[in-house]
C-alpha cells in the first residue's frame, strides 16, 4: 500500500485527531497503532507528548523516521503487529486508532481488542477513528457500526462516546464519513 501514496495519507495529520489534540484528548505515553507514513504521531509529539508509532508496513516506518529526522522530532517510530503490541513490553495512558480497526475481519477483532488491552494501561483512552456504515458505495474500507464498536469493547471497556466526524482522504471525491469513538479501559 505504500508505493505511492496511499488515500489516507494527506501529508498532514487527520484533522479529527487535532481536535482530539486540542481539547486534551492525549495523556503520555502515547501509542499511534497502524501509524503509516507518521503524520498523527508527529502532530502529537509536537505538543510535547512522549508518542510511540507503530505500524507493520517497513515502507511505512522508513518514510515516519524520515519525516522525523527532517522535523526534528523526537517521535519513536517501530516495525510492529498491531494484534501482538504485547511484544512491545511497553505500557501507554492513550492510544490512538486511526484507520486500522476497521481493516480486521470479524475474527481478528477480538485478538485487536485483546492487543490493545496489553498496552493500554487501566484508565487510559482509546481515541479510535474509523470508516462508518453512513459512507455510501464501496470505494475504500470495510465499513463499521456504532454497534460493532460497542460490540468489539463490551468486556472490560467503557465506550464513552461515538461521534460522526469525517475521515479525510487525499482523493477529493472520497472525503469519508467515519465513526470517533472514545473507549476507556476498564480499571
Amino acid at each position: 500500500m505504500y508505493v505511492g501514496v496511499p488515500p489516507w495519507d494527506i501529508g498532514r495529520a487527520q484533522p479529527e485527531v487535532v481536535r482530539l489534540a486540542d481539547a486534551g484528548g492525549f495523556v503520555e505515553p502515547v501509542i499511534d497503532v497502524g501509524c503509516g507514513t507518521g503524520e498523527n504521531a508527529l502532530e502529537l509529539a509536537s505538543r510535547g507528548l512522549d508518542v510511540l508509532g507503530i505500524d507493520a508496513s517497513p515502507r511505512a516506518i522508513a518514510a515516519a523516521k524520515a519525516k522525523a529526522s527532517q522535523r526534528g522530532s523526537s517521535v519513536e517510530f517501530l516495525v510492529a503487529d498491531a494484534l501482538d503490541l504485547a511484544s512491545l513490553g511497553r505500557r501507554f495512558t492513550s492510544a490512538l486508532d486511526s484507520g486500522v480497526f476497521h481493516v480486521f475481519e470479524d475474527d481478528e477483532r477480538p485478538v485487536y481488542v485483546a492487543s490493545v488491552s496489553t498496552v493500554l494501561a487501566p484508565g487510559g483512552v482509546l481515541q479510535l477513528l474509523c470508516f462508518s456504515d453512513l459512507q455510501p458505495g464501496t470505494a475504500g474500507p470495510r465499513r463499521v457500526t456504532q454497534q460493532e464498536i460497542r460490540d468489539s469493547f463490551a468486556d472490560g471497556w467503557d465506550v464513552r462516546e461515538i461521534a460522526a466526524v469525517t475521515f479525510v482522504t487525499n482523493l477529493p471525491e472520497l472525503q469519508a464519513k467515519a465513526w470517533r469513538a472514545t473507549i476507556v479501559r476498564a480499571g
